[in-house]
């Protein structure tokens, strides 16, 4: 059994799709992924489609990242865009638009919503790990961390947190390309809708796979990437 870790998508399902083909996920396997699936990349639609599959064979754990909290927040106000910020880009709209079609927040059909508000998860723990989508502070535990913390704030070289687990998440691009791993905490942003790569992790053995929107994979192991501070 591996456990597998996938970080921000961003509507890049070309990259996902030849990420998982390489990673070959046999009987067993479990999936993490880190959120962020929507909004900036071309393919949002398809990116659900594929980790809704993954979900519905019991394969994936889906975390979520703070562009589903916009697109939750896009639903219960009826519009894509307030005067702060926007929602859903028309990236993610014109994914689920018909051929030369803008698209709209009713063209999302259901499982997209249910998947997002009911199946996704604020945290997933296990007995070295926490996986959350931005990061965590070091002195709170689990269920007293912040909504700010979780889906907002970003990995800036933040603390050992106090279970003493490793903790891994996105939300925080890498411009490079590659993972930054600080032993305590790793970021797994690799900046696939900024024309990088999309990364996965496999927690127990280090090895890493990136695969990016021209279909090119590359691998290391996550030691590669240890910052020596």
């Amino acid at each position: 059994m591996r456990l597998l870790v996938i970080g921000d998508i961003h509507g890049c399902a070309t990259a996902l799709e030849v990420l998982l083909k390489v990673v070959d996920l046999k009987a067993g396997d479990k999936v993490i992924s880190l959120g962020d699936y929507i909004n900036k990349g071309p393919e949002s639609n398809l990116v659900l489609d594929h980790l809704i599959q993954l979900f519905d064979q019991g394969i994936l754990l889906p975390l979520r990242g703070n562009h589903e909290l916009k697109l939750v927040a896009a639903r219960e106000k009826g519009q894509t865009q307030t005067s702060a910020e926007t929602l859903v880009d028309c990236h993610t709209l014109a994914s689920y638009g018909r051929p030369g079609q803008a698209g709209c927040l009713a063209d999302i059909p259901e499982s997209h919503w249910r998947f997002v508000t009911h199946h996704c998860l604020n945290w997933v723990e296990t007995a070295g790990h926490i996986f959350v989508h931005a990061t965590l502070v070091a002195d709170k535990p689990l269920i007293e961390q912040t909504e700010r913390a979780l889906f907002f704030d970003k990995f800036n070289h933040p603390l050992p947190h106090m279970s003493g687990k490793t903790f891994i998440c996105g939300h925080t691009p890498q411009r490079d390309g590659n993972p930054l791993n600080l032993g305590h905490a790793i970021c797994l942003d690799t900046a696939a809708c900024a024309g990088q790569w999309l990364t996965c992790l496999d927690v127990f053995s280090g090895r890493v796979w990136q695969a990016n929107q021209q279909r090119e994979v590359r691998t290391s192991w996550i030691q590669d990437h240890l910052k020596r501070c």
